[in-house]
């Protein structure tokens, strides 16, 4: 799968993952390979993306949105 995440200012993270964790306005969820088509709204909190390799990544977003389509992932956050 692919994630962007972006700010208004810049591209927070962008590559190949195999698993996105956020946070979720109804609670944390995760995106996996193959998952639904999906738009959900964000709280502030901690991303945890797993990429290719295997490496655990943490990164700390503000509120905004998830789109997921095709095994491609965007956030856009507001900070």
């Amino acid at each position: 799968m692919f994630l962007k995440v972006i700010s208004p200012e810049k591209v927070l993270y962008q590559g190949e993952v195999s698993l996105v964790q956020m946070p979720g306005k109804m609670g944390s969820f995760e995106i996996l390979k193959n998952h639904a088509p999906l738009v959900a709204l964000l709280e502030q909190g901690k991303v945890k993306i797993i990429d290719a390799s295997r490496n655990t990544i943490m990164l700390d977003i503000s509120p905004g949105v998830v789109h997921v389509r095709d095994n491609r992932i965007v956030i856009a956050t507001e900070k």
